[in-house]
């Protein structure tokens, strides 16, 4: 057995610690993972932004306009001081504006134009009785939802009734996502606890 096994094994024990009570042993390995996940963090960054879009255009390619972005970046680092902080607004009012300028169409079509796509695409396949349930209960399902988050009407009638129904569909999407988020989470569990006693131990064969 590797060295690199009985580190894995204990740091997964250290973290499991905390079941019982926070200890010492739970705080070296959040400490740990932490510091470093942040020094990865950073050496990617280094790797994926500042030699190929800095230290390759200013000195190997002679791109002197680089420096423009450059300096904004630089003056997006005097919002660490209270004093200096409003050099930094140029830089941060182009971002923003940038930002907010590309994020609103993708947003437009992730959020808007394709679900309004995935409500109507279902009545364009109805070739049979399921589909056709699938293709109502998707429109119920949206009107519905709409309806409990439009408060602009009292929620009273057939508004009311409306409401109503999209708690329910609500509720069942709100079930599902937490199940799924459970079942992720023990299939974690399931496969440290497997490392643990098939890796580590030896009292599984895991094929």
């Amino acid at each position: 057995m590797d060295v690199g096994t009985w580190i894995a094994a204990l740091l997964t024990l250290a973290i499991y610690s905390f079941l019982y009570k926070d200890n010492p042993f739970y705080k070296f390995a959040e400490h740990l993972l932490v510091g470093v996940s942040v020094g990865f963090l950073i050496v990617i960054a280094y790797m994926d932004t500042v030699v190929p879009k800095i230290i390759d255009p200013l000195f190997v390619r002679h791109d002197w306009l680089i420096i423009i972005p450059i300096v904004l970046g630089f003056l997006m680092f005097f919002r660490f001081s209270s004093k200096f902080s409003w050099v930094s607004r140029p830089a941060l009012a182009l971002l923003i504006g940038f930002g907010a300028g590309v994020a609103i169409p993708s947003i437009m079509q992730s959020y808007i134009l394709s679900q309004m796509r995935a409500t109507i695409s279902p009545f364009t396949n109805i070739n049979s009785l399921g589909t056709t349930i699938n293709a109502v209960l998707i429109f119920v399902g949206l009107i519905c939802t709409l309806m409990y988050f439009y408060f602009s009407k009292k929620h009273e009638g057939t508004v009311g009734v409306a409401a109503k129904i999209g708690i329910y569909f609500l509720m069942i999407y709100f079930g599902a996502t937490f199940g799924f988020t459970v079942m992720a989470r023990i299939s974690l569990l399931i496969g440290r606890v497997g490392f643990l006693l098939s890796d580590w131990l030896g009292l599984l064969k895991i094929s």
